[in-house]
């Protein structure tokens, strides 16, 4: 006989868990740069999407059907009962929507530069394969659950998985154009809005005490009430401990309250609980929280600077190493059979090869399927697509279109090939007459950083950037669709560059201009060449010449 109070209450939770997609794509979004934002919400869709139905073809079978040490069964559109307080098909959308979650994770570590159709590929493989083995093992009926592995709602079987999966993608599709520098320096590449991001990770609290909360699968037996407020608190106060800890690091290290930094502190302490909300007191939930805030900071520094690993969220250590970290501490501070506790190993031993075997099983797993598609399908864009923004070439969206940064791009040339160029203009021995010019460059967005570099040699350090809209001769037409009706686009984005110059000769920016842009094809762009009748620096007053 069903239990009406327990079937509203996990449909309840599942509704919660499916509203963290939002979370998850306001989050990512926020952190990205405008011009993949279109790209990265795409990605949280089609993981919900292709994922559902991936999942409840053979993915629920492969983890619920059959009590195989390994694997499930291949019973196929998730039939059978498997629960007997609820309906068989609550219980099959409550983990699906788990699944989506953990599908969900890697999208922002593989934000910028990941193509559309591979990343349709990942979502697939992801949920109708990767995670329902692993959960399996866990949840299933599988060995970790033979050996006592403790995972309540998923710090392990769904976050340290899709974390996991993050860190495996990432470091095959390597980092965005930019990123770092020859000499192995990172380049911070800011998101476009914290408070989409903020409103994002308070979508995600709210759902994850759903999350937990309903991970007991019921509120109808003696006790459920009692251990429901318990979960709940420790929720609220593992995420209050870890943004808060990260909040205060950041002011104390670098003397401003860094607000991404503080959100990813606030997710890294509801990963880290997320394993023992169930079996720690709320003293042990803030101790979670802490020791994850440390964790997931020295990881995303770590993965950045140490290893080169490019993750624009920083998923792989807010999930994968902050639900390592609920895993392990589980098996300290659970008050059935932890060691802070109980004094036995047995609990931290499970929770240690459980640890071991998720985190090998996915990153193998992913980076086969990373390795099978980067060498058939491929798995990045090209050069001038990750330029342009995702949104527009994947998606042929221009709506997101924003002023061009000067580090979007990884210089197309060598700065050896660009002093090169210099030095064959200087030996030509053009002579300035001294006249104060202004100098306007139009031209494609992908050359911006080469023109840079290029007049830098030739000591042109005073630019100023924009970006543009226009069109030539050739009307700029650009084949692209919204809602299934044509738009036309006759005006293409450029980059517009403007030097005021004197001492160096006019021919010398005119040349070594041409030898950098010069490519042969529509679009190459333009210089325009105006005389200057006064320069004023207003700190000074100086006037002229002197004021350049």
């Amino acid at each position: 006989m069903y239990s009406a109070i327990d079937t509203v209450w996990v449909l309840t939770g599942a509704v919660l868990v499916f509203a963290m997609q939002a979370g998850f794509a306001m989050l990512e979004t926020g952190f990205s740069r405008t011009k993949n934002a279109s790209n990265v919400a795409a990605k949280n869709v089609v993981d919900f999407l292709l994922g559902s139905l991936a999942f409840w073809v053979i993915g629920f079978g492969l983890m619920y059907a059959g009590d195989g040490s390994l694997i499930g069964g291949l019973k196929f559109f998730a039939s059978g009962n498997y629960v007997d307080n609820i309906p068989n098909k609550v219980f099959v959308f409550y983990q699906l929507v788990f699944c989506a979650t953990s599908a969900t994770i890697a999208s922002g570590a593989l934000s910028g530069r990941m193509k559309f159709s591979s990343y349709c590929i990942y979502s697939v493989v992801m949920s109708g394969l990767i995670y329902p083995i692993s959960g399996h093992w866990a949840w299933g009926g599988g060995f970790l659950q033979q050996l006592g592995f403790h995972d309540f709602a998923g710090g392990g079987v769904v976050h340290m998985a899709g974390g996991t999966a993050a860190l495996a993608g990432a470091m095959i599709l390597g980092p965005r154009l930019g990123k770092y520098n020859e000499n192995r320096t990172s380049n911070a590449i800011q998101g476009h809005s914290m408070a989409l991001s903020a409103l994002g990770v308070f979508i995600l609290w709210i759902g994850w005490f759903g999350f937990n909360g309903s991970s007991t699968m019921g509120i109808s037996q003696s006790g459920d009430l009692e251990k429901v407020a318990n979960i709940f608190m420790n929720t609220a106060l593992a995420g209050a401990a870890s943004g808060t800890i990260t909040l205060l690091i950041s002011w104390f290290r670098y003397h401003k309250a860094d607000i991404s930094m503080t959100l990813n502190g606030i997710l890294a302490g509801l990963v880290a609980i997320t394993a023992g909300c169930d079996v720690v007191t709320q003293a042990g939930a803030v101790g979670i929280g802490i020791v994850a805030a440390l964790v997931m900071g020295a990881g995303i520094e770590g993965i950045d600077l140490l290893f080169h690993i490019d993750d624009p969220v920083g998923a792989s250590s807010v999930h994968g190493l902050c639900g390592i970290v609920g895993v392990l501490m589980t098996g300290f501070l659970s008050t059935k059979g932890g060691l802070l506790h109980a004094g036995g190993t047995a609990l931290l031993k499970a929770q240690a090869i459980g640890a071991l075997c998720i985190c090998a099983w996915v990153f193998a797993a992913m980076s086969v399927l990373m390795l099978i598609m980067k060498y058939t399908i491929g798995i990045r864009v090209d050069h001038d697509a990750e330029i342009v923004g995702l949104d527009r070439s994947e998606h042929g969206y221009s709506g997101s279109f924003m002023p061009l940064l000067t580090d979007d791009s990884a210089a197309e040339k060598s700065k050896g090939e660009l002093r090169t160029i210099a030095h064959e203009v200087e030996d030509e021995g053009y002579v300035s007459d001294y006249k104060v010019r202004s100098v306007v460059i139009i031209t494609r967005e992908n050359k911006l950083n080469d023109l840079k570099n290029a007049l830098n040699e030739i000591g042109i350090s005073g630019i100023t950037v924009s970006s543009v809209m226009g069109c030539g001769v050739q009307k700029g037409h650009m084949e692209s669709y919204y809602r299934g009706v044509e738009v036309e686009v006759e005006l293409i984005p450029k980059v517009r560059v403007e030097v005021v110059i004197s001492e160096v000769p006019l021919q010398s920016v005119i040349e070594v201009t041409k030898k950098v842009l010069k490519t042969g094809n529509v679009g190459d762009g333009k210089i325009f060449v105006y005389d200057v009748d006064n320069v004023i620096r207003i700190r000074t007053e100086e006037e002229g010449v002197a004021a350049l």
